[in-house]
C-alpha cells in the first residue's frame, strides 16, 4: 500500500485511463476463460472482480492486472477434467474450492518466504509447457468455432481421434461468424491496436446474431446470464476432496504464482520507483485469491496480455485495477442481459487469438541454435504436455531441468592452467597453447564448481588421470579452488585420501585462491591437517614461485590466505 501515501492526483487521469481501458478488454476475455475452464461465462465476471480488489491493496506491482486467464483456466478443467464430474453445480463449487486451496498454499508459502520457489521452474520448462497448453486451449475452443459436439481432452492424441470419430457436419453459419471474429481481431491489432478489439467483436456479434436471428439457425450463445453482484458463500470442504484437489492445487498455485511474477518483474524494469517482492507477492495473489473465493471466483493471477495494456494505458498505481473492478462490477449489476445473444463462436475465437502470442518460436529457435541441452528440456516438456497431460508435463519439466542441473554440477567445466611467459597470468592450456608454458613437473587444474559427494569422484578422476600421462615428471600438484565456494563432507574425505595419496607419491600439492566459505571449511577440517597451511596460496603465481623456490610467503600473504572467521 506505499503507492497510497505518494499518490498524486496528476496519477488519476492516468489510472482512469488505464482502469476503462483493461475493463473493456476483461468482461470478453474473462467470460471465455471461463468457458475454457468449462465454468458458465458468469463465473469469468466474479472472477475479474474481488481478486483484483485484493491485489490493488497487497500487490507490490503497481500495474500487473490479476483475473482469469488462459492457463489457469485450462488447469482448472485438466484437473477436475480429471476427476468426472458429472453435475454441473458440483463442478462449480469444485472449482471455486480449487481457488480456495492454492490462495491457502500461496498464502502459506508467502508467509514462509518460499518465494525463491519459482526459480525451479526455469524458463524452457515454461515456454515448452506454455506453447503445448497454448495448443490445447486453442483446440479446445473448435467445438464452438466448428459449431459440433466434440469430446474435450487436454491428451492431443485423444483429441484428434475425438473429433475423427466425429459424424457432426460443420455449422457453415457459427464457422463463418468465428473465422470472421478472428480475422476482425488480428487485423484490428495489427493496423489500429489502440481499438479495443475484443469489445469490438463482442459488440458486433451481439448485434450480428440478434438482428440475423442467427441463434434461430443453431449458431450457440451464452443465453441468461444472472444480474447482481457475487454473494458471500464459503465453500463446501471435506477432507476426502481436499486430497483429492491438493495436487491440482499445488501446480496452480505454482505456475499462476511464476505466471504473475514474471510478468511483473518484466513490467517493473520499465519503472524505478518501486520494486517487486517476490514473498510479498505470494502473500497478495494468495488472499486475492482465499478472498475471491468468498465471492464465487474460480483461480485468478496476473495476466500478460491486460498487465501490458495497462501499462501502456499510462497506469501509475492500483487505482487503476479498482477502476477496472468497479466496471465489472456496473456491468454485473445492471447489463449482464446485454450478453445473452453473446455467440460462443466469438469468445472462441478471442481465446484462440490471445493463445496464440504464447507460442515463442524466437526463443525456442535461439535455444536450438545455442543451448542444444536446454532446447531438449523445452521440446520433453512441450511434448509430454501435449500427450501426456497438463500437470504431468510441467511435473517432469522441472525434474528434467533439476537432473540437468546435477548432470552439469557432477561433470563441471575445468582447465588446467599454464602460465603465460614470464607474467603472472594463468591460463587454460587448451585455449593458449601457443602461449602459456606448459610445464610436465607441476600441473594446476582448475575447478569450475563445489567439490560434492556428485563430483568428487569425477574431481579425482581428472588429478589421477592428469599425472598418470607424466607419472615420471611430476612434482607438484596445484589445486586452483578459486570457483569452489563450497566441500561437502563427502568431497571433504576422499581429498584427504587423494592428497595422502599424491603425497605417499612425493607429489607437493598445494591450494590457491580458495574463497572465504572454502577457506572456512578446509581450516576447520582435518584437509589442512594434511595439506598444511603453508600449501595455502593467493594466486597461482605464488604457489609456482613457492614450488621453484624462487620465493617464500611474506606476512602477508601468510595472513590473507590462511585467513578464517573460524576460532580453531
Amino acid at each position: 500500500m506505499n503507492w497510497l501515501s505518494d499518490y498524486k492526483s496528476d496519477y488519476l487521469k492516468s489510472d482512469l485511463a488505464a482502469g476503462i481501458t483493461v475493463a473493456v478488454l476483461l468482461i470478453p476475455q474473462g467470460m471465455a476463460y471461463a468457458l475454457i475452464a468449462g465454468l458458465p461465462p458468469l463465473y469469468g465476471l466474479y472472477a475479474a472482480l474481488v481478486p483484483q480488489i485484493v491485489y490493488a491493496f497487497l500487490g507490490t506491482s503497481r500495474q500487473l492486472a490479476v483475473g482469469p486467464v488462459a492457463m489457469d483456466s485450462l488447469l482448472v478443467a485438466a484437473g477436475l477434467g480429471a476427476l468426472s464430474i458429472v453435475n454441473p453445480s458440483q463442478y462449480i463449487q469444485m472449482a471455486i474450492l480449487l481457488a480456495l486451496l492454492m490462495g491457502a498454499l500461496q498464502l502459506i508459502l508467502g508467509l514462509l518466504r518460499m518465494g525463491f520457489i519459482v526459480s525451479f521452474l526455469s524458463k524452457p520448462v515454461i515456454k515448452g509447457f506454455t506453447a503445448a497448453a497454448a495448443i490445447i486451449i486453442g483446440l479446445s475452443q473448435l467445438k464452438h468455432l466448428l459449431g459440433i459436439s466434440i469430446t474435450q481432452s487436454n491428451k492431443i492424441q485423444e483429441f484428434i481421434a475425438s473429433v475423427l470419430q466425429n459424424q457432426t457436419t460443420v455449422h457453415l453459419p457459427t464457422l463463418v461468424l468465428g473465422l470472421g471474429s478472428i480475422l476482425l481481431l488480428i487485423g484490428l491489432k495489427k493496423w489500429t491496436p489502440k481499438v479495443p478489439s475484443g469489445i469490438l467483436a463482442v459488440a458486433l456479434g451481439i448485434l450480428g446474431v440478434y438482428f440475423g436471428k442467427l441463434d434461430q439457425m443453431g449458431v450457440a450463445v451464452v443465453g441468461e446470464i444472472p444480474s447482481g453482484l457475487p454473494s458471500f458463500t464459503l465453500p463446501r470442504t471435506d477432507w476426502e476432496t481436499i486430497r483429492t484437489l491438493f495436487p491440482i492445487a499445488l501446480t496452480i498455485a505454482l505456475v499462476a504464482y511464476m505466471e504473475a511474477v514474471s510478468v511483473a518483474k518484466a513490467i517493473q524494469e520499465k519503472h524505478k520507483n518501486y520494486e517487486i517482492n517476490p514473498n510479498q507477492e505470494l502473500i497478495a495473489l494468495g488472499a486475492s485469491n482465499v478472498i475471491g473465493s468468498l465471492f464465487q471466483s474460480y483461480p485468478t493471477t496476473g495476466g500478460f496480455s491486460r498487465t501490458a495494456v495497462n501499462d501502456q494505458a499510462g497506469a501509475k498505481t492500483g487505482v487503476s485495477a479498482l477502476v477496472s473492478a468497479l466496471i465489472v462490477a456496473i456491468i454485473l449489476s445492471f447489463f449482464t442481459h446485454w450478453f445473452f445473444y453473446l455467440p460462443k463462436a466469438v469468445l472462441g475465437a478471442i481465446i484462440i487469438v490471445a493463445v496464440v502470442n504464447l507460442i515463442d518460436f524466437k526463443y525456442t529457435s535461439r535455444l536450438f541454435k545455442s543451448r542444444k541441452d536446454e532446447f531438449g528440456v523445452l521440446l520433453l516438456t512441450f511434448m509430454l504436455t501435449l500427450f501426456v497431460g497438463i500437470t504431468q508435463g510441467i511435473l517432469f519439466g522441472i525434474i528434467f531441468s533439476l537432473l540437468l542441473l546435477v548432470y552439469r554440477t557432477s561433470k563441471p567445466h575445468y582447465a588446467f592452467l599454464g602460465r603465460i611467459g614470464t607474467t603472472n597470468y594463468f591460463k587454460n592450456i587448451k585455449r593458449f597453447p601457443e602461449e602459456v608454458i606448459d610445464r610436465k613437473d607441476l600441473i594446476i587444474l582448475r575447478f569450475d564448481a563445489q567439490l560434492f559427494f556428485g563430483n568428487i569422484e569425477f574431481f579425482k578422476e581428472l588429478v589421477l588421470n592428469a599425472i598418470e600421462e607424466n607419472k615420471d615428471q611430476v612434482k607438484g600438484f596445484v589445486i586452483n579452488a578459486r570457483a569452489i565456494n563450497y566441500i561437502d563432507s563427502t568431497a571433504t574425505e576422499q581429498l584427504v585420501e587423494l592428497i595422502k595419496k599424491l603425497q605417499k607419491k612425493e607429489i607437493h600439492v598445494m591450494m590457491v585462491g580458495a574463497i572465504g566459505p572454502a577457506r572456512d571449511l578446509i581450516i576447520k577440517s582435518k584437509l589442512i591437517k594434511v595439506l598444511g597451511k603453508e600449501n595455502l596460496f593467493i594466486t597461482s603465481g605464488d604457489a609456482t614461485d613457492s614450488f621453484d623456490g624462487i620465493c617464500k610467503k611474506t606476512p602477508l600473504q601468510k595472513k590473507l590466505s590462511g585467513q578464517s572467521n573460524l576460532k580453531v
